[in-house]
């Protein structure tokens, strides 16, 4: 059976249970029909106050284009832990329309190792993407609709900061004109589309404490420069209440199920190869306050996800992970070692390197695939042992709980000490060293080369008081380099840093490496083409 088969086939439980099984009162959560519900403004502030679980990070290695399993070891770890008689929640990010519609399908985990009702998160959910979308864009119509009454605050239309948004791979509206339609139609400029996941918006929620922070937070984005090149911010248009009234109930974190009926956190929804691609910290938070065990992600692999995760999201929450989980498969070592998993071991080597350097203990999962034989199983364990690596096989997709128990019980052993978690990049440090910093001991690389351009980007940043902000590389999710082509654990190379964005809300630059697109494209077959409605309703050709 495929993942929507499986889940469609699970009967679930109403969201009044799962409320209960979270130590849930009715005034701390909203149901949103039978089975989703959104955290109540009461029951956020109630949990926030008491973060009393253990934090898990899962990671991977560097993925091949269908991804390695990490959300779905993420969930089934947690339904692991469970069955080892603890208390734990996934709290994971939300699906985008841009994969779903594109290459790698849906983002509720797989198997029996999902988060449910499947379909509805997938499309739409809670609203929160649309929501998202919506306060993005209306700032947008609200900058134009400025530029075109006159331009008081003397906006330089040539430096136009702030684009429009889409939840959708659509490569055409990377670069376009607008103001066209004549008198009435504003002010003729350049302008563009980010997918949504990489919108300003977007990494804002995901980093807001409140209500009364995401304002704040809101009206500190910069939408362009004045002719003497200072920030314009949302604020000088007064635009951050409306854009909050929008955003009101998506800050609220969603509550569903695991596929075997317990409580999971799906919130925020930023991509990791092009933003902080981490769930929400308020989502977090409140996961915390629920459970023994909050098992959470980074996107993509440690050098995206979960470097972002660890200087990024420990540092709004003000703690690091107990234990990290790196998500390991076969396949993908061999894809680096060109059809040689024992030479592909050298990028699963590179990866925990890079995460031993924050001091908090890493467990290797090897997430099983039914292709994997014994023998090959057993190679990779000894490469761990050989490595002084922990190294556990699991079965999330095949088995669900009952295959994460051995991986459960390995992650409790380790995270029962307090962390010693040490932030890798000075928060003090300037822009520059910070990105030396990942290129070399997080990437393995030489150093940074910035472009005309990025070097300007910086200087006007250090001007305005935006220098020493933390900072986040947009580069490829296929390789440890920003090239693409270069797998497995390249060596020699420099990270070409061809912009710098400030991301003034959010509170970090955006760092853009390489060839990397913060719209991507639809492929020649997307997966789109296999998605359907049968003569019942019921969705077909979701994965």
């Amino acid at each position: 059976m495929n993942n929507l088969a499986i889940a469609q086939a699970a009967t679930l439980r109403p969201i009044a249970e799962i409320a209960s099984a979270a130590n849930l009162s009715e005034s701390d959560y909203e149901p949103l029909g039978r089975t989703k519900a959104k955290l109540t403004q009461e029951g956020v502030q109630r949990l926030t106050q008491n973060p009393r679980g253990k934090l898990i990070l899962v990671t991977a290695i560097t993925p091949t284009p269908a991804g390695e399993g990490k959300t779905t070891t993420c969930v089934g770890l947690a339904q692991g832990l469970c069955q080892n008689g603890a208390i734990a929640i996934p709290a994971i990010r939300e699906p985008a329309l841009g994969p779903i519609f594109g290459i790698k399908g849906g983002a509720c985990g797989g198997g029996y190792s999902q988060v449910l009702p499947m379909e509805d998160i997938n499309l739409f959910f809670t609203g929160d993407f649309p929501a998202v979308a919506a306060a993005h864009n209306l700032l947008s119509a609200m900058l134009d609709a400025h530029l075109h009454h006159g331009n008081a605050l003397g906006i330089d239309v040539r430096n136009r900061k702030w684009p429009r948004t889409v939840d959708m791979n659509d490569r055409a509206l990377r670069e376009i004109i607008v103001g066209l339609g004549g008198v009435n139609g504003g002010v003729p400029q350049q302008d563009g589309y980010v997918i949504t996941p990489a919108s300003e918006v977007m990494a804002t929620l995901g980093l807001a404490r409140s209500i009364t922070d995401l304002k704040q937070r809101f009206g500190e984005i910069i939408v362009g420069v004045d002719r003497r090149r200072n920030p314009v911010r949302a604020r000088d248009l007064k635009a951050h209440g409306a854009m909050t009234a929008l955003m009101r109930d998506a800050l609220r974190p969603n509550l569903v199920q695991t596929i075997e009926g317990g409580p999971a956190i799906v919130h925020g929804g930023p991509f990791a190869n092009i933003a902080h691609g981490c769930s929400s910290l308020i989502g977090t938070q409140c996961a915390l306050g629920m459970a023994d065990y909050v098992v959470t992600e980074g996107g993509f692999a440690a050098d995206l996800g979960a470097q972002k995760f660890l200087s990024i999201l420990c540092g709004a929450l003000g703690r690091g992970p107990d234990a990290i989980v790196l998500v390991a498969t076969l396949r993908a070592l061999a894809h680096h070692g060109d059809g040689d998993f024992e030479i592909g071991f050298a990028n699963l080597r590179r990866h925990a390197e890079h995460l031993k350097l924050y001091g908090v203990p890493v467990v290797v999962a090897i997430n099983r695939f039914a292709g994997d034989t014994a023998n090959d199983l057993a190679g990779l364990l000894s490469l761990c042992q050989a490595d002084g690596l922990r190294a556990v096989i699991a079965d999330p997709a095949g088995t669900g709980g009952p295959g994460c128990t051995g991986l459960a019980e390995v992650v409790q052993q380790v995270a029962s000490s307090p962390s010693q978690f040490t932030p890798l990049v000075d928060s003090g440090s300037s822009a520059i060293e910070k990105l030396e910093t990942i290129a070399k001991r997080v990437y393995g690389g030489e150093g940074v080369d910035l472009s005309d351009q990025a070097r300007k980007d910086l200087e006007w940043a250090d001007k305005h008081g935006y220098g020493k902000l933390p900072v986040c590389i947009a580069k490829t999710q296929y390789s440890l380099s920003a090239d693409a082509s270069l797998k497995n654990a390249p060596t020699g190379f420099r990270i070409p840093v061809r912009e710098v964005r400030v991301s003034a809300g959010a509170g970090f630059l955006v760092a853009v490496a390489g060839d990397i697109m913060l719209m991507p494209g639809l492929g020649k077959e997307p997966t789109a083409q296999q998605i359907d409605v049968d003569e019942d309703g019921k969705i077909v050709g979701l994965y």
